[in-house]
């Protein structure tokens, strides 16, 4: 237990070594023992109290509990203000003489230090720092404490020269985006200068060229507005001799050869159903049915199919010009 112990000169040995190591900013405070070391990075925080004021005011049966408490809960280092080695601190301040204080810390102080070293490694220099100065109230002689101290130094430097690294980086590639950038603005507003050039030639040669053929293009369009009034009064007259003879030709004129009964429907006739279908059907030159459709149906829909199939099939004597008629084709069940 002689390495923990801490009567006597021992005790002020300590902050006097601490003093000595941190030179410019040791004046100002004689419990220096409790502040860790914070070499070389100029970006470290100001180090706190190794154990917090508030850990230091409790008394000594509140102190003993919680530190119990904390043992349970494996808070053996974290967090801060609320870890048993905090708490055995305090305690060892206000029973310098309680050895099992005493053996507690000692217990406590391989885990410190290994949490120590793992953040160390992931960089968190903010709780390594604290846990350093945990160590260092703890046994100011621990011969980890200089390899530690000087592990965050290095690594506070080697973390601000990658980070300065990255910086320059960052500015150098947004120095040469910026120089790319305005590399292409002025070759878009060159395509662009030339484009507009080439755009103007490309429309007086286009007016030119409507100059000189605008007395063609008129001939042009004149020849094609006769031709197209041509075409229309053709067109005219042959639609009013088409339709002459076809209002010409009652439907009276038309004689049947051959007009099929419609099929009746299989459910209409299995329920009874009678009714009757208006077709308007178009007669050809040739006596065939060209054209048909249903008017009126009652009911509808039942009989539509099967009349339109039947007057389709009809044939009539070859007529003059075409004629449309109207019949009307009724369904009646047998015995109805």
């Amino acid at each position: 237990m002689s390495h923990v112990k801490t009567h006597g000169p021992a005790r002020l040995f300590a902050p006097m070594i601490l003093l000595v190591a941190l030179s410019a900013c040791s004046g100002k405070d004689e419990t220096a023992p409790a502040t860790p070391a914070a070499p070389v990075a100029p970006t470290a925080a100001p180090a706190a109290p190794a154990v917090s004021a508030k850990v230091q005011s409790m008394g000594t049966e509140e102190l003993r509990e919680l530190a119990s408490k904390a043992l349970r809960e494996n808070r053996m280092y974290a967090p801060a203000g609320d870890n048993a080695i905090e708490y055995y601190l305090a305690l060892r301040d206000k029973t310098p003489d309680d050895a099992s204080v005493k053996s507690a810390l000692t217990d406590l102080l391989p885990y410190t230090l290994i949490a120590a070293e793992q953040n160390l490694g992931r960089e968190d220099f903010a709780e390594t720092q604290r846990l350093v100065a945990l160590i260092e109230k703890v046994d100011p002689t621990a011969p980890a404490l200089p390899r530690l101290k000087q592990g965050i130094s290095g690594s506070m430097q080697t973390a601000l020269k990658r980070t300065q690294e990255e910086t320059d980086k960052v500015k150098k590639d947004a120095e040469s985006r910026a120089k790319q950038l305005v590399e292409q603005q002025k070759l878009a507003q060159q395509q662009a200068t030339e484009a507009e050039a080439a755009k103007k030639i490309a429309a007086q040669q286009e007016a030119a060229a409507r100059t000189d053929n605008q007395d063609t293009e008129r001939q042009a369009a004149a020849r094609r507005e006769a031709e197209q009034r041509q075409q229309q009064a053709a067109a005219a007259q042959a639609a009013a001799a088409r339709q002459a003879p076809a209002a010409a030709a009652p439907a009276s004129s038309l004689r049947p050869v051959s007009t099929p009964a419609p099929r009746y429907p299989a459910d209409a006739l299995r329920s009874g159903t009678a009714g009757e279908v208006l077709v308007e059907l178009t007669v050809g030159t040739d006596g065939s049915v060209t054209a048909a459709r249903v008017l009126r149906a009652t009911p509808a829909r039942v009989f539509d199919r099967e009349a339109l199939n039947a007057v389709k099939r009809w044939k009539f004597e070859p007529v003059g010009a075409p004629v449309t008629t109207r019949r009307t084709l009724a369904f009646a069940p047998e015995g109805g």
